[in-house]
């Protein structure tokens, strides 16, 4: 996968394919599998993938081939994740020592996001 994602608002399968080096019948059937992946689609019915959509994909190759798991284990892994159906309402402050712990997830994240694109 390329080091940086094109400016684009939404990708269509065919593009998500090729920068994940998968299938385009994998994304399929990986929208099958996990619920937690589930792109929009436009009024033709097109698959609209975000940004979002692609770290999932990312996420997933890797778990799944890098680090050997299962469906059934990347569904428990990731599974908790999910988009949100509606904007959140009002959120409560974080106390710092929340945003100490979101940084490092994050900075997890990243690594795990660098293994892949290299």
């Amino acid at each position: 996968m390329s080091a940086g994602l094109p400016d684009k608002t939404y990708f269509k399968i065919g593009e998500v394919a090729r920068l994940a080096d998968i299938k385009t019948s994998v994304l399929r059937y990986w929208e099958t599998e996990f619920a937690f992946l589930s792109p929009e689609k436009s009024s033709s019915g097109q698959r609209l993938y975000s940004k979002q959509d692609i770290f999932l994909v990312q996420q997933i190759k890797q778990l799944l081939y890098q680090e050997k798991y299962t469906i059934e284990g990347v569904r428990k892994k990731l599974g908790k994740r999910s988009k949100p159906q509606s904007p959140p309402q009002e959120t409560a402050p974080v106390a710092p020592t929340k945003y100490h712990e979101l940084l490092k997830q994050v900075r997890q994240e990243l690594v795990a996001l660098r293994q892949i694109l290299t």
